[in-house]
This record gives C-alpha cells, structure tokens and sequence, in this order.
C-alpha cells in the first residue's frame, strides 16, 4: 500500500514512495529458506495519511479473493502512520482463518539501519505460521506480533514504535520462528460495504477547559457528522459545562466515549460527577471498551454503513469491554 517502507529519496529532498511490492521482496534476504510461493503485487503506493476508506474496502476485497484463490495467508505492506486503523479494518471484515499480516517500516531503505527487510521478512514468516491462524489481523514489527484491535504507534520515530497497552504482543519471532500465545478474535465480522465512504464519523478529543465549540460545529442542524467519537479525558470525562451539549448530540446521532489516555478502558461506574463516564452513559453515550478513539471510529463507520441501529452498535462495542 506504500509508507515508509517503499520510499526513498526524492531530487527534491524528503522521501517520497518509489518502490513497487516486488522490489520490496527482491529486498529481503534468506525468503528462499520459508519454503513459500510468493506472489507480489502493488495495489498502492501512497503515503499511509493519503489512504481513505474506499482504498481499505479496495483491499480487503483483495486479500478475501486471495485468500479465496488459496493463499495461505496475505502479507501487507503499509505506512505506520495509520497502521493500526487499516489492521483492524481488516480484522473486521476479513472473517478467514488465514493470517493477515500488517507491517511497515521506520527507517526507509536507504536509511542506516533500514528495518523494512527484516519485518517483512518476520511478517511472511508469520503468515506462513499454523499458529497465527484464527487470531484475525496482525501487526509485525520489531519482531513482535500485535493484535489489530489492541495495537498503537506510540513514538514518531523509534523502530520499537508500535506496542499494545496493556496486554502487550500477542507474540514474538526468534531467530525467524514464530513464537505466538496469542487469544482468538473477537467474533465479530462487518461487511466491506462500499458505502462506508459515505458515512462521516467525527473524532474529538477533549481538553481542559474546552467549551464545546468543535462539538457545536458538529451537530449542527443537519449534523455534519453520522457518528462521533469523543475521546475523553481519563477515564471517559468531559467538562460539566459542555455535558448538555453531550447529551443532546447522543439523542441525535451515535455518540462512543473513548478515552484519550493511550492505555486502558472507559470506566463505567466508578465517577459519579456531571461528565463523568457514568453520567455520560446514562444520557446515552455508548462505552468504547478498550478501543482507542481511532479503532472506535472505523467500527461505528463499518456499522454505519451497514445501517446498525443503536442496540446493534451498542452490542458490537461490547464485545471489546
């Protein structure tokens, strides 16, 4: 799909996506060892900031016919900067067993220390390995193994970016051999509906002191967005002078309460206060469970498109408590 991984310097300055899916795996040494038929091919070759929706449902429909053509698993090359929103896409809509594996790169590679080869080299083993099968997308870098729907990029720059907090990789690779313990998805499976272009869902992140005024633009009359997502502060708060505001958006449209922390889950009972997570539930908000902002927007956009009542999102969101 591009990224990092597939850049390299411009005439101009910066690097820009240059190489194609079959110049990254000519890059990897020691493939012939997996004892794999490789097949490659370039679907995009974008910035990962550029991709939209339409390209994601472009490429789940790919790798579900690849998997349909008899692969035994798919292997993605992706730019880290929205890595995880595109795995857990992915984890969603792809229901097979085969292994799906995301992976990236920090340093391009041109760059000292280029860690491309070596996660692409760790993602193919792990897409070739039994015990990836049934734990829906995964995310290979640094030779860790993250599931879709924990899995964050937590530094700008580090080969080590990526983590899941709180649980922590689902697996390793040693010395090229998959070593994976990891837990089975969540039985959850949305279709790839070309209509989840269509759908706007809004993400705003809470402050100290906010007033509310991104929240006004937003549910404007006609809202400008199907669905929002808050991401709270700490465990699912917002200030006490913007919560009727809260309420009357959730009497409008989907409204998830996330949380903007980076670890951990919305709280549910614990604060009693105006804008606390319990007041905010009880005027309507639908809890996020351990879904980041990020991870909770592409779900209510997949259950928008699919045309989801409230009950069903609510039901969906539960299955990440």
């Amino acid at each position: 799909m591009g990224g990092t991984i597939a850049m390299a310097p411009s005439a101009s300055g910066g690097i820009v996506p240059s190489l194609a899916a079959d110049d990254l795996v000519a890059s990897v040494p020691g493939l012939a060892t997996l004892d794999a038929k490789i097949t490659a091919t370039t679907l995009r070759s974008l910035p990962s900031p550029s991709l939209g929706f339409a390209d994601l449902v472009e490429l789940s429909d790919r790798v579900r016919a690849e998997i349909a053509g008899g692969a035994d698993g798919v292997v993605i090359t992706h730019g880290t900067d929205t890595i995880e929103e595109t795995a857990f896409f992915l984890d969603l809509t792809v229901p097979e067993d085969a292994p799906v594996v995301v992976t990236g790169a920090m340093r391009h590679p041109e760059a000292p220390g280029a860690d491309g080869p070596a996660n692409l080299y760790a993602a193919i083993s792990v897409a070739l390995a039994p015990a990836a099968r049934g734990l829906g997308c995964l995310v290979v870098m640094s030779d860790e193994v993250h599931g879709a729907r924990f899995v964050r990029k937590s530094h700008t720059s580090s080969t080590g970016a990526f983590v899941s907090p709180g649980f922590g990789p689902l697996g390793l690779v040693v010395e090229g051999d998959p070593r994976i313990r990891g837990a089975a998805r969540v039985g959850l499976t949305l279709p790839a509906d070309p209509r989840v272009v269509e759908r706007r869902v809004g993400m705003v992140t809470m402050a100290l002191g906010d007033d509310g005024t991104l929240l006004r633009l937003a549910g404007m009359d006609p809202p400008a967005f199907d669905g929002l997502v808050i991401a709270g502060l700490g465990a699912g708060h917002v200030p006490a002078a913007i919560v009727p505001l809260v309420a009357e958006l959730a009497a409008r449209v989907p409204v998830v309460l996330s949380t903007r922390t980076g670890s951990g889950s919305v709280l549910r009972q614990t604060y009693g206060y105006p804008g606390s997570e319990r007041d905010l539930l009880e005027r309507g908000l639908i809890h996020s469970g351990f879904l980041d902002p990020a991870k909770a927007r592409v779900l209510l956009q997949l259950l928008l498109a699919s045309n989801a009542e409230k009950p069903e999102i609510i039901a969906a969101f539960d299955q990440y408590r």
